[in-house]
């Protein structure tokens, strides 16, 4: 949907062991030379790897199946059988691993780095690891032990330090790309905003990511809209703001329903920290509605901004850098 790929599901399975082999020594000039079969080689493991350059799952849309090498069987002269090779599944920063039957998380990968999700099979024993002095030819080794299989559910969260929460068409795009080097697409219609967009805010000693998602509407929790679908992207962020268009007339009642569809959502959303961003100063004749807004909201840090006067953006930038300082 919208080229945007945040769900999917695969099948993994890790690679068998090879046998061990059976084998003995037969060399002239060389009497009762012995077992000399060598071990099997061990099994491919299945390997997810973090990868920062990618931001969604469409590389793994058509290939759902990942399967690692089978270990190569032992041989004679104590050769040990070639490894099987892994199978590597890169994906982007953010991944909730679950199995797709019983939904037992598996893994969380939010940093660049490779997690082992099954392993492969050790391989068997040559027929000379079972010598002994009443056992002086073996004629026995040890078959590899199986690979392993699962179906995994494969969940995208975007790594972001805030998120935008919004109705449609309330000026996250136009904030987006005004403080940030993103250029999401802006027009003056509802769900201009299909996936989530990130953008990189330069606070002077480190970078602040935010990240946008399509608009909410009333019911989105209960699967309304495209806001629902994306909501997840936002569980990871630090805190969050929200954005209320002033030039609308439902602007007083916007955060409480912005608000209740977070917490029917999710609950621990509406525990972020958060600002809320009074939007289009610009088109107001006066600064009535943001002083409502503020007496309506009394403890909540209200701002108002105009993208196109740069009004109260450089306070909305301090506000967006309070919210982001580690405890």
């Amino acid at each position: 949907m919208f080229g945007f790929v945040d769900e999917t599901v695969i099948e993994v399975s890790s690679g068998h062991g090879g046998t061990g082999c059976i084998s003995f020594r037969r060399e002239k000039y060389v009497p009762r030379g012995g077992p000399d079969g060598g071990n099997g080689g061990k099994g491919g493991d299945v390997l997810f790897t973090v990868k920062r350059n990618l931001k969604t799952l469409a590389h793994l849309r058509m290939k759902r199946v990942f399967r690692a090498q089978n270990g190569r069987p032992g041989e004679g002269r104590r050769k040990h059988g070639r490894d099987g090779k892994d199978a590597i599944v890169e994906v982007p920063p953010g991944i909730r691993i679950t199995d797709a039957d019983t939904d037992e998380l598996i893994a969380d990968l939010t940093e660049e780095s490779t997690f082992c999700i099954l392993k492969g099979g050790k391989g068997g024993k040559g027929n000379w690891h079972f010598t002994s002095s009443v056992r002086q030819a073996p004629r026995y080794a040890q078959p590899g032990l199986d690979g392993e299989e699962r179906k995994l559910k494969i969940v995208l969260s975007v790594i972001a330090d805030i998120g935008f929460v919004g109705f449609p068409n309330a000026g996250k795009s136009s904030l987006l790309a005004h403080v940030t080097n993103a250029h999401p697409k802006i027009a003056n219609y509802p769900f201009t905003t299909k996936i989530p967009n990130l953008g990189v805010m330069d606070a002077g000693f480190r970078d602040i990511i935010l990240a946008d998602i399509p608009g909410i509407i009333e019911g989105a929790s209960h699967g309304a809209g495209l806001g629902f679908r994306f909501l997840k992207h936002i569980s990871r962020t630090k805190g969050l703001a929200f954005l209320i268009d002033l030039s609308e007339d439902n602007y007083h009642e916007a955060f409480e329903v912005l608000r209740s569809e977070l917490e029917t959502y999710a609950p621990e959303l509406i525990k972020k920290p958060r600002v809320v961003i009074g939007t289009k100063l610009d088109l107001l004749e006066n600064l009535k509605p943001l002083e409502e807004l503020k007496g309506l909201l009394p403890g909540e840090r209200v701002i108002g901004i105009s993208c196109f006067s740069r009004r109260g953006i450089d306070e909305l930038r301090e506000g967006f850098i309070d919210l982001t300082k580690e405890p």
